[in-house]
């Protein structure tokens, strides 16, 4: 059966009527790969949760298919986001596919990578960055929205939870269950409620036996969760989960609670170190902020977190594409060796 994103697959459980007018680029249905090299280092078995293959390439559309769909049937002609990059790439997709409706982004400037920068331009987006940070702009998103006749479409819109929660029955029609931990960056903590809806949704309607339990990660210096107060000013290289005041954050600390799970901090280095490991070892180009959940797992395991055996599969949400942050990439690589077009000089660069 053809894929026809996540609306038409998983209807039943989501908020839409036949008067619903349907805006789809086929978003999900993303692979959920087993990673060898990773579960020989956790003693689990470790699954990973790829969203880079969505359409504008992470997480966001899931929720965005929503999000604009019910913003088209109630009438709206314009949409807007405060963004870090992936949001806004989305939104501009979908309502460049949409054919009616115009897309306006607000991002602080010089803190949004360049790749998703322009995917919202190329689009059609009007883009206006503000000398500030992502709360700056998320605060003025608010105001406008909430006063004018603009449609949001942050994770404040209840319909992108409601999307974005199609990833985790995607995970347990595969697994045929729910895993026993779920591991997923945490930046505007959207996207951790999004998972611990589904997997209740589930649960509650029998279509797994259990649910897992949460364990979200900032970044350190990112970490307001964590530190149980607002940072004003978040660094981090992880771009996409440099917010200082989440959005969801009486959420996030529901799914940790309800699922006796966690929300714990790494470092960039730790984050760098799971963004090599992942590219090298599993084949998976990722953003920064996608390789905040393997490196928790990582430092989790280095703390013998996972010793007290309970339960055998834990899954990884990377939630973007390497691509959104080419920059990273390119710091972070060996520069290619530069050699004549000799035969023997290649072939003894390369011990044959």
């Amino acid at each position: 059966m053809q894929w026809k994103g996540v609306i038409e697959r998983y209807r039943s459980y989501l908020p839409i009527s036949s008067e619903t007018p349907i805006v789809t680029l086929n978003e999900g249905n993303t692979p959920l790969l087993f990673a060898e090299g990773l579960s020989e280092k956790i003693g689990l078995k470790v699954y990973l949760k790829y969203e880079g293959t969505n359409p504008t390439g992470s997480f966001k559309d899931r929720g965005m298919t929503l999000a604009v769909s019910k913003a088209i049937e109630d009438g709206a002609k314009i949409i807007m986001c405060a963004s870090t990059g992936n949001t806004a790439a989305s939104a501009a997709a979908f309502a460049a596919r949409s054919r009616r409706l115009k897309c306006v982004v607000i991002i602080p400037d010089g803190y949004i990578a360049l790749g998703k920068l322009a995917q919202a331009m190329a689009h059609g987006a009007q883009v206006i960055a503000i000398k500030g940070n992502f709360d700056d702009a998320l605060r003025i998103v608010k105001e406008i929205t909430d006063n004018y006749s603009v449609a949001l479409v942050n994770s404040l819109n209840p319909y992108r939870i409601e999307g974005q929660k199609s990833a985790a029955f995607e995970i347990c029609d595969v697994l045929l269950n729910a895993p026993e931990f779920h591991a997923i960056p945490v930046g505007n903590a959207g996207n951790i409620t999004a998972y611990w809806k589904g997997y209740q949704e589930y649960k509650r309607l029998g279509k797994v036996r259990t649910k897992p339990k949460m364990l979200g990660f900032q970044a350190a210096g990112s970490a307001p969760i964590v530190q149980g107060q607002i940072i004003k000013k978040p660094e981090t290289i992880a771009t996409a989960i440099r917010i200082g005041n989440p959005a969801s954050w009486k959420q996030a600390k529901e799914a940790r609670d309800e699922s006796g799970g966690l929300i714990d901090a790494v470092t960039d280095d730790e984050i760098i170190q799971a963004y090599k490991l992942l590219a090298a070892e599993t084949g998976i180009f990722v953003e920064p902020a996608s390789a905040a959940s393997v490196a928790g797992i990582l430092k989790l395991h280095g703390r013998g977190y996972f010793d007290q055996g309970h339960g055998d599969k834990i899954v990884c949400t990377l939630t973007g594409h390497g691509l959104k942050d080419p920059d990273t990439a390119i710091k972070n690589i060996q520069q290619p060796v530069v050699l004549n077009p000799d035969i023997k000089e290649i072939l003894k660069e390369i011990g044959l």
